[in-house]
């Protein structure tokens, strides 16, 4: 058994992406589904193996998510982690007890005497990451223990007569010593996979589709600059050539000299053909005043469909509109809980493509972040654009901590330039996730020469992450900070005093709003 899929039901863990995340690091494609999953669903697309992954609910609550019995009818390997455990533990008729041995955080997992494949080179004693309040108390019939903790006899089980695991730790943190050690042993030498899903084969698969998709058609496809936006049309260039019609909305919002950096890759070094639309003095028209950060995004939302429309109205021939969703908005668009609240309306385009009747297109909606920088690579796209940092929907917009005027932005702009200038010639662009400005509406006094001064703070933020789920404050040297502080005082007329953000998320979040 070599090719094939990991089916990962989500429960509704904080954890479940980073599954997903660790099984393609290992070569192996996987989904996310619900686990309102039915069973002919599962039939028509049958996995190789199936993850039950954690979640916040207990097995013993009337309203706990549901379980699909189809999924123990496969055949197929099957791990349940945390919840997904506990979940198997009642259903195959074990018992699990509310409040019963609940463990938060590093726990150290003991290994029993049986021999498993599951447990291959995993040290007989290693720390391991806990986060359950219920437990595990009676086994179902034909199972036995791998594996305990101090507060977990059942911390790692299996079946004796079909291919069933169950682990109450989480392997696919980085707390848990030996995770990555116990997914690799679960898809490799339980399983039989041997990791073929490469950005090469996804690249020639999905430009193949969209062939088959399209046919004749037309898309139109907004682009941003960023990668997302910029690898879907690079892809159908590829795909469709001249049927592809790219349209970049400049909102005002945007960065020091940006407008004009993506019009000259798009037509010069791409060769991609861009029709670009000045709407900057509507959106910040309509962005008078308001100080709300929501209502700001909803604006701003608004604005870009009103805008974008009105670009698309002169291709009466497109039936498709182009989108760079990713992966981990689709896992989050079906949660077991629902759309996140956490879900930021820039993120969705206001119901664009229902209102301009037309059918949406995502080539990127199987990947993750970095595997579309791969992708990225794959398309010989530079690493300029690749590794280049994220940058929210709304622009400078939620950069902006209350209402959004001209003179504020120029303000920030001049001081995002100075911050990304000298984060690269300190050599540490490429060790951030992110690294920016951001402008408060916060007067200090201060002195310039002889004279008494009143005037603006920017902060700036700098972030390391792998995925944007966490991020911790960047200890960037304070040599490189000086700088930033020394230069963006004495160049930016109007600011008086720089602030370095050092807040994690959580409880912060990365932008300020």
């Amino acid at each position: 058994m070599t090719g094939g899929h990991v089916l990962i039901v989500d429960y509704g863990s904080q954890f479940t992406q980073l599954i997903a995340r660790r099984i393609r690091e290992q070569k192996v494609y996987c989904e996310v589904v619900p686990p309102t999953v039915d069973a002919e669903s599962i039939r028509a697309r049958p996995p190789k193996a199936v993850i039950l992954a954690g979640g916040p609910a207990s097995v013993t609550e009337s309203d706990a998510p549901p379980f699909e019995p189809a999924l123990l009818d496969l055949g197929v390997p099957v791990l349940g982690i945390c919840y997904g455990l506990q979940v198997l533990v009642q259903h195959l008729g074990g018992t699990v007890e509310p409040g019963h041995g609940g463990e938060y955080g590093r726990a150290e997992l003991t290994l029993g005497a049986i021999d498993d494949v599951l447990l291959g080179d995993v040290p007989h004693r290693s720390t391991v990451w806990m986060s359950h309040g219920d437990g595990v108390v009676g086994l179902p019939p034909r199972f036995e223990v791998l594996a305990t903790s101090p507060s977990s006899p059942f911390a790692a089980v299996r079946a004796t007569d079909r291919p069933i695991y169950g682990l109450q730790f989480h392997p696919e943190v980085h707390h848990t010593e030996a995770g990555k050690t116990l997914l690799t042993n679960f898809l490799r030498r339980v399983v039989g996979l041997t990791g073929e899903w490469t950005m090469e084969s996804f690249l020639e698969t999905q430009t193949r589709a969209l062939r088959d998709e399209i046919g004749d058609g037309h898309v139109i496809c907004g682009v941003s600059g960023g990668v997302d936006s910029t690898v879907v049309a690079v892809m159908l260039q590829r795909a469709i050539g001249g049927q592809l019609h790219c349209i970049f909305v400049d909102n005002g919002l945007l960065r020091a000299g940006e407008a004009e950096e993506v019009q000259r890759f798009f037509r010069e070094d791409l060769k991609i053909d861009l029709e670009t639309l000045d709407a900057s003095k509507l959106f910040l028209d309509r962005l008078r005043s308001e100080e709300d950060p929501e209502k700001k995004r909803i604006s701003i939302g608004h604005t870009f469909v009103e805008a974008f429309e009105q670009a698309a109205a002169r291709h009466q021939e497109a039936s498709f509109l182009a989108q760079g969703t990713l992966y981990p908005d689709v896992i989050e668009s079906q949660s077991v809980w629902g759309p996140s609240a956490t879900i930021k309306t820039h993120h969705n385009v206001g119901g664009l493509p229902e209102r301009m009747n037309l059918k949406v297109v995502e080539p990127l909606r199987e990947l993750f972040k970095d595997e579309v920088r791969e992708l990225a690579d794959r398309l010989g796209l530079s690493d300029h654009l690749s590794r280049r940092h994220p940058f929210p929907g709304p622009g400078l917009a939620v950069r902006v901590v209350g209402e959004v005027t001209e003179e504020r932005l120029v303000m920030l702009r001049a001081a995002d330039r100075i911050v990304t200038e000298e984060i690269r010639a300190g050599g540490w662009y490429d060790k951030l996730w992110q690294a920016f400005a951001v402008f408060l509406p916060i007067r200090s006094v201060g002195v310039m020469g002889d004279g008494r001064t009143y005037e603006q703070t920017i902060a700036v933020r700098c972030v390391t992450s792998n995925d944007a789920m966490t991020a911790d404050w960047a200890h960037v040297p304070y040599e490189i900070l000086g700088k930033i502080s020394n230069r963006i005082i004495n160049e930016v007329q109007g600011v008086n005093r720089v602030v370095y953000d050092i807040s994690s998320k959580p409880p912060a979040t990365i932008e300020w709003e």
